[in-house]
């Protein structure tokens, strides 16, 4: 029970954190631009799917995060949304790519396929998210960057969240944040060989502009738009949801054998791996991606659980609208069954 907590809140730490440093960056990026960085986007309904689809191709969930970042902040449509979450096969890709990497990247442009042909399929029917109304760009930030110098303050808001930063860079760097894999199967010890150590320092690093940004920005944007939009409005709901999910999946997870369920019905395991993914977690996607490596499964079951689940990368979206996850996941599900029956029936 203690490693549960430990692991779900280390994991909660590592997605809000990860989140928050996307919000932050797109919010500087958007008033410094006066709304017209993202103006573009916002009416481009196939450039919005292009992108989503290709961030959440991305391995892991840091693609993913970006895309559910953007869609709660109105910036991309509903169907940009399912693109990613069709496109996105989170930590496993990595194990994928390990364990078999020519499969993969044909199992990829795949993915990167259906999510695009599905994402503008949704948006010919669905309007897009009214978003997030708090990212406005206010009289205050038109005002030239000089005249911002003098109303400069390291108040105590700026102070914790500049401190914050720091501590969320130390924990990446230093790896505390990733989570135990003492215990992990040995059928699955390719996850170490492409890590996501790489994504973590990259995040450092944007955790580093974050923190010139808390350095040199004026006290309208620090106190209206980082503190009073992103770590007031957005990080408690996302840290809390994430927390507790997890801490839920977890509690499941060591009481259910999932894997004990699967039978030798192709059929019943595409309905079973397209109904695995709707847990947003990063670890039940593996039983697939193993028992694919060790040929005891075909590829349409497969396929089927890559569109479904999409990693931790909704768990932000489950905090922000549960309605979203709900209709996403239920689309992502239906993709996911569909083109598993197709590709068992074309062999």
């Amino acid at each position: 029970m203690i490693g549960i907590l430990t692991d779900s809140l280390r994991t909660a730490i590592l997605v809000s954190g990860l989140v928050v440093i996307m919000m932050m960056l797109i919010e500087v990026f958007n008033v410094r631009s006066s709304g017209r960085m993202f103006s573009g986007l916002k009416n481009h309904r196939v450039g919005q799917v292009l992108l989503s689809a290709a961030l959440g191709a991305v391995p892991g969930c840091m693609g993913g995060f970006a895309s559910v970042s953007l869609y709660t902040h109105g910036l991309i449509s509903f169907g940009a949304l399912i693109a990613m979450m069709i496109a996105s096969s989170g930590d496993e890709a990595f194990v994928m790519l390990a364990m078999f990497p020519g499969q993969s990247a044909w199992i990829f442009l795949a993915l990167f396929v259906i999510a695009i042909a599905v994402g503008l399929l949704v948006d010919l029917f669905h309007s897009k998210f009214d978003g997030c109304h708090s990212m406005n760009v206010h009289d205050e930030d038109r005002q030239p960057q000089h005249e911002h110098h003098h109303s400069r303050h390291f108040g105590l808001r700026r102070i914790l969240m500049f401190l914050g930063v720091i501590a969320f860079i130390g924990a990446l760097l230093a790896g505390w944040l990733e989570a135990d894999e003492a215990g992990t199967d040995d059928s699955v010890t390719g996850f170490n060989l492409l890590s996501e150590e790489w994504m973590y320092w990259l995040f450092a690093a944007l955790s580093l502009a974050v923190l010139g940004m808390l350095l040199f920005a004026g006290d309208h944007f620090v106190e209206e738009h980082l503190w009073e939009h992103i770590v007031c409005h957005h990080l408690p709901a996302i840290f809390l949801w994430t927390l507790g999910t997890i801490v839920v999946i977890g509690l499941l997870m060591s009481y259910f054998d999932i894997a004990s369920w699967i039978s030798d019905n192709t059929l019943l395991m595409i309905l079973l791996a397209a109904a695995i993914g709707i847990i947003p977690e990063s670890g039940p996607h593996l039983i697939f991606v193993s028992l694919y490596a060790a040929g005891v499964v075909p590829l349409p079951v497969l396929l089927a659980s890559c569109i479904s689940q999409d990693g931790h990368a909704s768990l932000p979206l489950l905090a922000e609208s549960r309605g979203s996850f709900l209709k996403a996941k239920l689309i992502n599900v239906c993709v996911a069954v569909g083109a598993g029956i197709i590709l068992l029936c074309i062999g």
